[in-house]
């Protein structure tokens, strides 16, 4: 049916083609934009076109910034120069941010090692955050994900630096509120094997 109606079928195509945008609210998002007013649609394509001409990303940590102003990040006098902590993407960067609990530099690779999808090392921001190794960093905190991919990128990335600087991790182990009974055999080891002092 929807073959029929070519310009809805290229509207389906183009949503089709943005990441994470599950097929089940393909209909939706299509229907949203053909049934809200020409002006909301009109400021969505503004903002879009704006985004995509003025955001860049910071050349020293790789976090996205304004074109014409400085890293909101390396910029900032109040931020410990001393520790970079190391994520896959902004969106983690942003999970970090919201916790209040982190006021060190960042540095964002862009993803994770995955050579079935055509991803390597060089295909991240690595050598930039190795160039960043001055004698005034003390830490490098590798907040990967803990998947396959983003454990196999934090083990790359701690062999590349060798012992020039300190290498942690995030704590693995049993999320707060929940009970041991309901988790898997590996949070379980993961949270034994990575315990610390009461």
């Amino acid at each position: 049916m929807i073959n029929k109606l070519p310009s809805l079928a290229q509207l389906c195509k183009n949503l089709q083609q943005v990441p994470f945008l599950a097929s089940k609210n393909l209909y939706k998002v299509a229907t949203y934009f053909l049934t809200t007013d020409d002006e909301k649609v009109q400021r969505f394509c503004t903002a879009l076109l704006e985004a995509r001409n003025n955001i860049i990303t910071c050349s020293q940590c790789c976090v996205w910034q304004e074109k014409n102003k400085k890293c909101i990040f390396c910029s900032d006098p109040r931020r410990d120069k001393t520790i970079i902590c190391v994520v896959e993407t902004w969106q983690e960067l942003l999970s970090i941010e919201t916790t209040d609990g982190y006021k060190g530099l960042y540095h964002v690779l862009g993803g994770a090692i995955c050579p079935l999808d055509g991803i390597g090392p060089e295909d991240l921001s690595i050598d930039t955050l190795l160039t960043r190794l001055t004698p005034e960093i003390k830490e490098i905190i590798l907040a990967t994900n803990q998947t396959p991919e983003g454990e196999a990128t934090a083990a790359f990335i701690a062999r590349k630096l060798k012992n020039n600087v300190v290498v942690s991790c995030l704590a693995r182990g049993i999320p707060v509120g929940s009970n041991l009974e309901l988790m898997d055999k590996l949070t379980v080891y993961k949270a034994l094997s990575e315990r610390r002092p009461f």
